[in-house]
């Protein structure tokens, strides 16, 4: 029986209203991976639903299992958003990481997302006499292409008017939309995720989650830029990302409320629809609420350096997150850094595009027809930008994937001859030897000394390599330590390498004999990298050791596994800030303190030389409890590792990628979900009327949406489940419908009671469903 996770990446688009399908989609995101939760749960607590697509996609994971000798487990760990799909992101991470339910979400969307309830009291018109000279206005955009008439249902269509033209005669010259409100909304919709039943967290222990949200700073904040000529130059900055990650917080929590609705409320500050965010509209919603913030000032320090550092947090200005950056990726690539691989991956990036092909605001101008004055102003600053395609992304995703398949074919190459030398190095008959930790300490030493002499004058290239990442690894750290980022970072680093040349560093090795004695104190006291890079090798080792004849038992493989798993966490931990005493903290974030003695305190935190006596005692156990074949591959792995290392080190770029396999991106769209009806978004979806702020208007609307939303996510979610099954295992397209089906009237009949103003959609998805 094989083992793989499916590791889903979410990036959400904005859609203004079509948040409310995008809300469907990710919705079915939670009950899939709560699905695979419960599918692994060895506890038995049976915590999935009865009822609706939970069930579903629980015998198709079973179903795999039995026909593909798969067992499958399907998490997202990596969730980011814009505008209005960042807030299904923070909603979705929340869930995740707690165990809570996304169900007030769905409450939050179909009750309270309309436009009398988003209107700030303000601005709302006195009366219906109300500039009455905008009721033409209100006529022309009701009747314009027959667009009430042809969408909405008749039952509906007086609301609707009503509604547009109570909006059109609100406020002028300001956001109708009142940020307090909405602020409100996103506080009670948390607390009400909050007082729902917890369950168990969605994601295996020791799995982090990272959350992105972007942000535009509307006025933008300093940026040096490094040049030849001049040395240095400033420049103005508005993009901004706000990030969280569950790897340094207590289990099952994400962040507080307030920073939750921080993110949600400033990345879908649409610029004329909501009031630019600043943080006095929270700390005035919470002071009336009589809620405290705790960590507001550690906080904002995050997430606004620049402004906090200024002492004018306060008075940053922030606007949605879709206007400089509608496809959030890159925050997700750089997340999949030092994520850890416990079985086989295949790793998707997964991103919902609810209206691909269409603009989010139509500014008038036809195909055939050269845009005017006003209509080339306005797409120059609202539609182009958000639109741009997504292009340089996956590019980067598919240079990531082609530079991994090209190491992984170099590490198949170099195997005989690595193994070969392990062989000649130690003899056959080692391998019958019981490992001990001493042991292998020994043979651990001699194979990196055997590696180092072997590649001659090669070593020198990559010792300096490993030396500069150790650099830039404790340049971060440092600046970590303050709260800083990769700017922070460049200011520690020329003080790091001036230690290091003081040290004597600048020479990594003597000629032919490998390392210098210096360097290799250094590394042992420091190269976590190594260490890192070296367990995930060895649990890359599982699925051929799975694939052999006379496997391990599952006993014993989990021991294994347990074993690496336990001391890669030993090693991990030292990366993260919080691991280290307040007094080192303090020290490294003073400009006066020595570099050299600083790094010597470093080393004695990090006290590396115990804990490799911790990882040599558990994996030494570990690899004695083993059938012979097994400990040969696990050990020829472990040993052999200096080999492989100086062969793609460099390939790598100096960073060890630990899901050491390819990225696939899927979409998911009303263009690609076509197992119920075809035609696509204006086929489906309601709320792209009126520029995308039609699901606004009418309780009919956003119910269309969201459950559109959900049975698109399941259509196309089996679709990716399913691509995961080995060739030669395929599940057969009849039976895909078949489970495509039950999910379908599934989801149907569970929202068939809360979807009341929709009833004729209900009987048509019954019969266009069969």
């Amino acid at each position: 029986m094989r083992e793989k996770e499916l590791r889903l990446a979410l990036v959400c688009y904005g859609g203004i209203s079509l948040a409310v399908y995008m809300h469907g989609v990710t919705k079915e995101v939670w009950h899939l991976v709560r699905a695979s939760r419960d599918f692994h749960d060895e506890t038995g607590s049976g915590t999935a639903r009865a009822s609706g697509s939970e069930p579903v996609y629980r015998r198709l994971l079973e179903t795999i299992e039995q026909q593909a000798g798969l067992k499958l487990r399907v998490l997202n760990d990596i969730v980011a958003g814009a505008s209005a799909g960042g807030i299904n992101g923070v909603f979705l991470a929340q869930a995740i990481v707690t165990g809570q339910s996304l169900d007030p979400l769905t409450d939050l969307w179909l009750d309270r997302a309309d436009v009398e309830i988003l209107l700030d009291p303000d601005a709302q018109p006195l009366s219906r006499f109300t500039k009455f000279w905008a009721q033409p206005l209100v006529w022309m955009a009701a009747g314009r292409s027959g667009t009430i008439d042809e969408t909405v249902d008749a039952e509906t269509r007086g609301e609707v008017r009503a509604k547009l033209s109570r909006f059109v005669r609100a406020r002028w010259f300001a956001p109708p939309f009142g940020g307090k409100g909405f602020d409100g909304l996103l506080l009670d919709a948390l607390d009400a995720m909050e007082a729902t039943e917890r369950g168990p967290g969605l994601l295996p222990p020791g799995q982090p989650l990272d959350l992105f949200v972007t942000v535009t700073d509307f006025r933008g904040h300093p940026q040096k830029l490094r040049l030849h000529s001049p040395s240095e130059v400033i420049e103005t900055e508005h993009r901004l990302t706000i990030g969280f990650s569950t790897g340094a917080q207590p289990a099952g929590h994400l962040a507080d409320h307030a920073e939750l609705a921080f993110a949600a409320r400033s990345t879908a500050s649409f610029p004329g629809a909501f009031p630019p965010f600043m943080v006095g509209e929270l700390d005035d919603v919470l002071k009336e609420r009589r809620r405290a913030w705790p960590g507001r000032d550690a906080f904002l320090a995050r997430v606004l350096p620049h402004h906090a550092a200024a002492g004018t947090a306060a008075e940053a200005v922030l606007i949605d997150g879709s206007v400089l950056a509608n496809a959030p990726f890159r925050p997700a690539i750089e997340a999949l850094k030092n994520r850890p691989a416990r079985r086989e991956l295949d790793r998707r990036f997964v991103y919902v595009d609810p209206k691909p092909g269409l603009r989010s605001i139509n500014v008038g101008s036809k195909a055939n027809e050269a845009p005017g004055f006003f209509t080339t102003i306005l797409g120059a600053l609202s539609d182009i930008p958000r639109e741009q395609p997504i292009r340089d992304n996956l590019e980067t995703i598919e240079q990531r994937s082609q530079r991994i398949a090209r190491t992984r074919r170099i590490v198949e190459a170099l195997r005989p001859e690595v193994e070969a030398a392990i062989e000649t190095l130690f003899g056959m008959t080692f391998f019958l030897d019981r490992p001990t930790a001493s042991r292998l300490a020994g043979w651990r030493s001699k194979a990196q000394d055997k590696a180092a002499k072997q590649a001659g004058h090669a070593y020198a290239a990559y010792g300096h390599l490993k030396v500069a990442a150790v650099v830039d690894e404790i340049a971060l750290l440092f600046a970590r330590f303050g709260t800083g980022g990769h700017e922070a970072a460049d200011g520690f680093r020329p003080r790091i390498w001036a230690a290091v040349s003081a040290l004597g560093l600048d020479r990594v090795s003597e000629a032919g004999s490998g390392a210098t004695e210096g360097v290799i104190l250094f590394f042992r006291s420091h190269d976590l990298g190594f260490r890192i890079r070296r367990l995930r090798t060895l649990a890359r080792q599982f699925t051929p050791i799975e694939e052999m004849a006379d496997s391990p038992s599952r006993t014993e493989m989990t021991a294994m596994r347990d074993a690496i798993y336990d001391c890669l966490a030993l090693y991990l931990d030292r990366e993260i800030h919080d691991f280290y005493a307040p007094d080192l903290r303090a020290a490294a974030a003073n400009p006066d303190e020595d570099m050299i003695g600083l790094l010597d305190r470093l080393a004695a935190a990090r006290d590396l030389k115990r804990i490799d006596l911790v990882a040599d005692d558990r994996i030494a156990e570990a690899l004695a409890g083993l059938p012979k074949a097994a400990r040969r591959t696990m050990l020829l792995a472990y040993l052999g590792f200096p080999f492989y290392d100086l062969a793609t080190l460099p390939l790598l770029q100096g960073e060890g990628m630990e899901e050491f396999d390819p990225v696939k991106v899927d979409r998911i769209s009303p263009e690609d979900a076509v197992a119920i009806r075809g035609g696509g978004v204006e086929a489906t979806l309601k709320g792209i009327q009126f520029n995308s702020f039609g699901a606004f208007f009418s309780r009919a609307y956003r119910e269309n949406d969201y459950l559109w939303g959900r049975l698109h996510g399941a259509d196309r979610l089996i679709d990716i489940v399913i691509s995961t099954v080995p060739p030669g295992h395929a599940i057969g397209p009849d039976a895909v419908a078949e489970v495509k089906r039950a999910a379908f009237l599934a989801i149907v009949e569970e929202e068939a009671p809360r979807l009341k103003a929709v009833p004729e959609l209900i009987e048509s998805l019954r019969d266009e469903i069969g």
